[in-house]
């Protein structure tokens, strides 16, 4: 049984920052490429940050040189580094392998003063 459990998410103020984690199991996840992804309240869920098996990253532009999105195969966890935060990054985060239809339960993360 695939879970994915994400965790770190709160209240921050805008400059802040934030460490996602998603802690895998039920997958042989250091075959997997791993991404985050983010849900706006009235807006589709956007890919934003992304990681191979090998460790080569992609990022949205809206994130990059923000956000770093790292990895630990033997822990089976990904996580996402979040600095200088904005009102805009306020969302619900979802870690996913790639490619799958699993998806966890997401975090909460709100940046507002």
């Amino acid at each position: 049984q695939v879970q994915l459990v994400e965790s770190g998410g709160g209240l921050v103020q805008p400059g802040g920052s934030l460490r996602l984690s998603c802690a895998a199991s039920g997958i042989i996840f250091s075959s997997y490429a791993m991404g985050w992804y983010r849900q706006a309240p009235g807006k589709q869920r956007e890919l934003v940050a992304h990681i191979t098996s090998a460790g080569s990253t992609n990022y949205a532009d809206s994130v990059k040189g923000r956000f770093t999105i790292s990895r630990d195969n033997a822990k089976k966890m990904v996580y996402l580094q979040m600095n200088s935060l904005k009102p805009e990054d306020t969302a619900v985060y979802y870690c996913k392998p790639r490619p799958s239809g699993f998806w966890g339960q997401g975090t909460q993360v709100t940046v507002s003063s």
